[in-house]
């Protein structure tokens, strides 16, 4: 899904938020796991997705694709930077990484539990919800480690730590 749908589901879900905060969510593919930038609040999770080769047009569903948020409140703006980790065609010699393709629903429940996490980290609101899970695809084949962007930079495992 198109980054504009993002910002618009997360705009939607953001009106939750009601300390009168304006809110904007930045695509920022150098976003690195673990370290956040000072005063910045880290949120992991993964979801399920699908990939599509654009070198030889094999299309492959993954329920491991972790997508990381950075986020901060400074003076009654907050920005969320988010990184969606990539994975590659296990059948092509020298495949570029694909990005994910989430869906509708999935980025759904992704801005959910982000702004959920906003507000236990941002707010120090006490929310004794727990993640709502994400819709599952079928998967047929095991993850590949080495087809992973996620497992190259040691977080595919990391859910919910942070």
């Amino acid at each position: 899904m198109a980054e504009p749908e993002w910002t618009s589901i997360f705009e939607t879900h953001a009106t939750s938020m009601s300390q009168g905060d304006s809110w904007c969510l930045q695509f920022d593919d150098s976003l690195v796991p673990n370290s956040p930038n000072p005063y910045w609040q880290q949120y992991i999770k993964n979801t399920g997705a699908w990939f599509k080769c654009t070198m030889c047009g094999r299309g492959w569903p993954s329920n491991k694709v972790m997508v990381v948020f950075h986020m901060q409140l400074k003076n009654g703006q907050g920005v969320v930077k988010v990184r969606r980790f990539r994975q590659n065609c296990k059948k092509c010699n020298q495949a570029p990484m694909e990005k994910p393709s989430i869906t509708p629903d999935n980025i759904n429940i992704l801005m959910e539990n982000l702004v959920e996490k906003i507000r236990i980290k941002c707010y120090n609101e006490n929310l004794d919800r727990g993640s709502r899970p994400f819709q599952r695809l079928d998967v047929n084949n095991p993850h590949e480690p080495t087809h992973c962007e996620a497992c190259m930079n040691g977080i595919c495992t990391q859910e919910n730590r942070m």
